[in-house]
């Protein structure tokens, strides 16, 4: 069976980014989504879409093809007080390069990358970790139904 909207997909594969391996999965423990509902990067799920169990597959993805471009307003600074908890400035997490949980206007949990502190404010990236890079992406499928 090929790989086609509405079938459940099972593959293995391996990101590397910046020559680095910064995911992978398995056999023992693939990756499972449903084809063609928005779960993968969408010229991911366009590569491998007719593949079949067996096939293997290398795709690299440009930045705009997958996290997007680094945009330079996700950049913010933000006030000291916005760390406190129970009254106290949390700063054994104000360390640049700490990920830290901050919550979105929206109400959902994005992670904020500290890029500097000074003694009022911190300055927070909060572009996708993987904004701006090359996403390079190698595999196989093992299942489609």
């Amino acid at each position: 069976m090929k790989i086609g909207t509405n079938k459940v997909v099972e593959f293995t594969y391996e990101l590397e980014v910046d020559g680095n391996i910064v995911d992978r999965t398995t056999k023992e423990r693939p990756l499972d989504y449903i084809h063609g509902t928005g779960s993968l990067l969408p010229k991911l799920e366009e590569a491998i879409e007719g593949m079949e169990p067996g096939c293997t597959f290398d795709v690299t993805l440009a930045p705009a093809d997958g996290y997007g471009e680094i945009d330079p307003s996700r950049v913010i600074d933000l006030p000291k007080s916005a760390f406190e908890v129970n009254g106290e400035i949390r700063e054994d997490l104000l360390v640049p390069g700490n990920t830290i949980p901050m919550m979105n206007s929206m109400g959902g949990v994005i992670p904020g990358v500290v890029i500097e502190v000074s003694e009022d404010s911190v300055k927070m990236d909060l572009n996708h970790q993987m904004a701006g890079k090359t996403l390079h992406f190698t595999g196989e499928v093992l299942s489609v139904r």
